[in-house]
């Protein structure tokens, strides 16, 4: 099993070595609103508090605008961890998280017609 500061606690064969939930003590609900498109990004500032070696990871994923679902995805944990995770991150200023900015913008039919013209061609 690799030392605690190594990185989430997984082994190749056997998968994660800690159930999920035992990563945020228990925790489903997050401090901060966020959803899978959140964009978090480090703010350069240390941590105060002693964090599990998922926090250590999250952190570092965070180097530019990442999403939740990014970071769920890197982490390999359910995504309502990984926000109970990036929460306590916001909640001690090492992160900083904002609703992706999405713009007035009218659907363009000819866009969405390629796309699904693509996905056809797919299956």
């Amino acid at each position: 099993m690799p030392a605690p500061q190594d990185g989430p606690l997984l082994d190749d064969a056997a998968g994660r070595l800690i159930r999920p939930y035992t990563v945020s003590n228990g925790r489903t609900r997050p401090t901060t609103v966020l959803d899978l498109l959140s964009l978090v990004m480090a703010t350069g500032r240390e941590p105060q508090v002693h964090l599990g070696p998922e926090h250590t990871v999250a952190l570092e994923l965070c180097g530019g605008p990442t999403s939740v679902a990014e970071i769920a995805a890197h982490l390999r944990l359910p995504a309502v961890i990984t926000k109970v995770l990036l929460s306590d991150l916001v909640d001690c200023g090492a992160v900083t998280a904002h609703a992706p900015a999405f713009h007035d913008m009218p659907t363009d039919r000819s866009l969405l017609e390629a796309v699904l013209d693509g996905l056809r061609r797919q299956l």
